[in-house]
């Protein structure tokens, strides 16, 4: 079973000191001094500046911005707690099958929460999920050139980020075809 998407990020602070020379803490003080706002500006600052690889990067610019999944965001709100608190609770267990499967893509997949839903980015966003309604999460990806069939239906107006949707009723909905769905929009980011 591959590890989890907090269970990579702890691996990699663990080995951080050893592989880039300085401690996640000294990383977030190199970050802060950049000056850059946006995840994409700190990722960039640090990699053509300080040459980090986009992993450790990617790692760094989360935890400054407290984006990643295991991060608080400002005002101690843990948005994926509160995406899926009180009715919609029950929908957590297809939101980690969903990060899971996306976990188990590479180690470049980066988590990052936004308030109503959860951006899945490689270079670029690929897929976002979203507990959409009590009883139904929803996949939107990201798939050039990909018609809508069967469970995989245009995104209309779910969501103008992403060309497709899939409606996740239960954690077992995130199946070979949508882990298939989901490699192909990460291998197109």
């Amino acid at each position: 079973m591959p590890a989890s998407p907090d269970d990579m990020a702890a691996t990699m602070i663990a080995n951080m000191k050893s592989k880039t020379g300085k401690t996640l803490e000294q990383w977030l003080g190199i970050a802060k001094k950049t000056g850059a706002e946006k995840h994409g500006q700190i990722v960039k600052a640090l990699k053509a500046d300080h040459g980090l690889t986009h992993g450790y990067a990617n790692l760094v610019a989360h935890k400054l911005l407290k984006s990643d999944a295991g991060s608080k965001a400002e005002g101690g709100t843990d948005l994926v707690a509160a995406q899926y608190s009180g009715p919609k609770e029950s929908l957590k267990p297809i939101y980690d099958a969903v990060i899971e499967a996306a976990g188990s893509l590479g180690k470049d997949v980066e988590i990052a929460p936004k308030k109503t839903y959860v951006s899945l980015r490689r270079n670029k966003q690929f897929a976002i999920v979203q507990p959409s309604t009590r009883t139904r999460v929803d996949l939107g990806l990201n798939l050039k050139d990909e018609k809508a069939a069967g469970r995989l239906e245009k995104s209309g107006s779910f969501n103008a980020m992403v060309s497709h949707r899939v409606r996740l009723e239960k954690p077992a909905d995130v199946d070979k075809d949508v882990k298939a769905w989901l490699k192909k929009a990460w291998a197109e980011a």
